[in-house]
C-alpha cells in the first residue's frame, strides 16, 4: 500500500496537471484566431496531445476510484468480521498520536 506522503504527492501531481492543462487550453483559444502555417500545425498537434492526456487522465480517475472503492469494502468487511480487534487497533492509534501531540 501506498505511504501517505506518496497520496499527497499524487494528488498535488493531478492538481498541477490539471493546471497546465487548463493553461493549454487557454493557449489554444488565444492562438486560434492568429495564422501561420507553422503555427497551425503545432496546434494541431497541441490539441491531439491534450486529448491524448485527457483520455488518461479519465481513465487513471476512474481507476483510483475504483480501487478506493474496493479498499473501502476491504477494509468495512474486516471490521465487521473483528470489531473488538479493530477497536483495539483504534485506540492503540489513537494513543501514540495522543502521546506525540502531547511531547510537543
Amino acid at each position: 500500500m501506498e505511504s501517505l506522503s506518496d497520496q499527497f504527492n499524487e494528488d498535488q501531481l493531478s492538481k498541477d496537471f490539471k493546471a497546465v492543462v487548463a493553461d493549454v487550453e487557454a493557449l489554444l483559444k488565444v492562438t486560434a484566431n492568429t495564422g501561420g502555417e507553422k503555427l497551425a500545425a503545432v496546434r494541431a498537434r497541441a490539441e491531439a496531445s491534450l486529448g491524448a492526456v485527457k483520455a488518461t487522465m479519465t481513465d487513471t480517475q476512474e481507476t483510483v476510484l475504483a480501487k478506493t472503492k474496493e479498499a473501502a469494502k476491504v477494509a468495512d468487511d474486516y471490521v465487521q468480521e473483528n470489531p473488538w480487534r479493530s477497536i483495539g487497533l483504534a485506540a492503540g492509534v489513537g494513543i501514540v498520536i495522543g502521546l506525540l501531540i502531547g511531547r510537543r
